[in-house]
């Protein structure tokens, strides 16, 4: 008799209402679309994630490294009820946010990475994700961990994030913190912008097609200017490369 294993390896997704599309202004006057992504458009965003598994600054590399796993996971049905959504500046990917639903209550924030530096994208983004657990899907609270100094300032201490320290993370290492529906709405007037629905061009141009950022985060060009000591707190700058063969690499 046989087996179809894709069946027993795949898991059942729950139906969920989908992602409300909106438009943000930037401070530069551009309207950045966040939209969710389809399965079929994540080959599309591998190729701009995986350049940053390679660049150290801002802990890029890890966030990268695990958004690439996890896109797969998705893609190739190894988790359960995952979904992504993607910002977008006419066009080029500017943003990811992505987590999964853990139950009808309860959210599970995996990650936010920008690919646009300097104009709270990423903040924006991630607004956006907290958005869909709390308004859409009517989740009493969403877990969150951070793994760079940048985004524990932009999650838990903007959004005032309460302690879940006895809750493990499914990303493991530090303990969960917790942004519940009440913390959500006291934060919604500062920290939540955009509009709905998005005007049909802009719409239209983004579902076209992820197109690459054009200027993608890159490693500062003065290597000796920015490297990262063993105790650096600030995770704002890179390891040098090794001075030669048989060098040894600090952190």
């Amino acid at each position: 008799m046989s087996v179809d294993l894709e069946k027993i390896l795949r898991p059942t997704d729950t139906a969920i209402p989908p992602y409300p599309p909106k438009v943000v202004t930037l401070a530069t006057g551009e309207k950045m679309v966040i939209r969710q992504v389809t399965r079929d458009e994540i080959p599309d965003l591998l190729p701009c994630v995986e350049p940053l598994i390679h660049h150290e600054r801002d802990f890029y590399d890890i966030v990268a490294a695990r958004v690439y796993a996890e896109l797969l996971g998705f893609y190739r049905h190894r988790v359960q009820d995952e979904y992504v959504l993607a910002a977008q500046v006419d066009g080029e990917l500017a943003a990811i946010v992505n987590g999964r639903i853990v139950s009808p209550d309860l959210g599970m924030s995996y990650h936010t990475i920008a690919l646009k530096r300097g104009l709270r994208v990423g903040a924006h983004s991630f607004a956006a994700k907290m958005e869909y657990h709390i308004d859409t899907l009517k989740q009493k609270e969403v877990l969150i961990v951070a793994e760079s100094p940048i985004g524990f300032r932009r999650w838990m201490i903007e959004y005032k994030l309460e302690k879940r320290f006895h809750i493990p993370h499914e990303l493991g290492g530090p303990p969960s913190w917790a942004l519940t529906a009440e913390l959500f709405d006291r934060a919604r007037s500062s920290l939540v912008v955009g509009t709905r629905p998005v005007p049909e061009p802009l719409l239209r141009k983004a579902l076209a097609g992820i197109l690459p950022p054009t200027d993608p985060p890159k490693p500062p060009p003065d290597f000796l200017a920015a490297t990262r000591a063993r105790y650096d707190t600030t995770g704002t700058a890179i390891i040098a490369p090794p001075a030669g063969k048989g060098a040894r690499r600090h952190a």
